[in-house]
C-alpha cells in the first residue's frame, strides 16, 4: 500500500467517526492542495461522496477508511502528516505539509520546478527583508530565465545589482540550463519600493 501522508492512528480514529456520522454510505476524505507550490498553498482534507472521487485520484487504502489524494498534490504532499491531539475539549485535527508551498526537488526535477525552488528558499528570503520578493515568469530556448521583481524591488534602484550579482549568480551557480536572466518587471513604478 503506497502511503502518500502520514495519518496517525489517532487521526484514522477520528477521521474514521466523523465519517461514521454522515448519512451518506461509502464516504471517503479526499486531501488536495489549493494552489500548490505558492505561498498560498492550503492543504485540504474533505468528506469525499463516491461520485466525487475524480478518475486520476490515488487510493490511499486505511484500515478504518479510504482516502483519497488528488494526483497533481502529491509531490507537495511529501513528508505530510496528518495527526489528532486529545484534549479536555475533544482534540485538534492537524495537518503539517512542509513541501506544499514548494515541492522537494532534485536534479532530475523540472527546469522550472528547480528555478523556483531556489526563488522560494533562497533568493526571497533575503528580497523579503526589503519587502521584496522575484517570481518566475518563463524560460526562454536560449536558456534565460525570465524573472517578475515586485513588492519594494518593484521601483528599486538596486534591482539591477540585486538581478545581476545575487539573482543571476545563484541561478546560474546551481542550475546548468540557466545561461542568464532577464527582468519583466517595470521599475518605473516606485510607489513602494524600498530604495529610491
Amino acid at each position: 500500500m503506497t502511503q502518500y501522508v502520514e495519518i496517525t492512528p489517532d487521526a484514522e480514529d477520528y477521521l474514521a467517526q466523523l465519517l461514521d456520522k454522515q448519512s451518506t454510505k461509502d464516504m471517503s476524505v479526499r486531501i488536495f492542495i489549493t494552489q500548490p507550490g505558492s505561498r498560498y498553498a492550503e492543504t485540504c482534507l474533505a468528506y469525499c461522496r463516491p461520485e466525487e472521487v475524480n478518475a486520476s485520484d490515488e487510493l490511499q487504502q486505511m484500515d478504518k477508511l479510504r482516502v483519497y489524494i488528488e494526483k497533481m498534490s502529491i509531490p507537495y504532499l511529501e513528508e505530510s502528516k496528518i495527526d489528532f491531539a486529545k484534549d479536555r475539549m475533544g482534540g485538534q485535527l492537524t495537518i503539517k505539509a512542509p513541501n506544499a508551498k514548494m515541492p522537494k526537488v532534485n536534479a532530475n526535477s523540472p527546469v522550472e520546478e528547480r528555478i523556483n525552488y531556489i526563488l522560494f528558499t533562497e533568493i526571497n528570503p533575503g528580497l523579503a527583508s526589503h519587502g521584496g520578493e522575484v517570481s518566475f515568469v518563463e524560460m526562454t530556448d536560449d536558456g534565460v530565465a525570465i524573472l517578475k521583481f515586485g513588492g519594494g524591488c518593484q521601483g528599486c534602484s538596486a534591482v539591477d545589482m540585486t538581478l545581476k550579482d545575487g539573482v543571476e549568480a545563484t541561478l546560474i551557480a546551481k542550475i546548468p540550463e540557466v545561461q542568464g536572466v532577464r527582468d519583466v518587471t517595470d521599475h518605473s513604478q516606485t510607489e513602494n519600493a524600498y530604495f529610491k
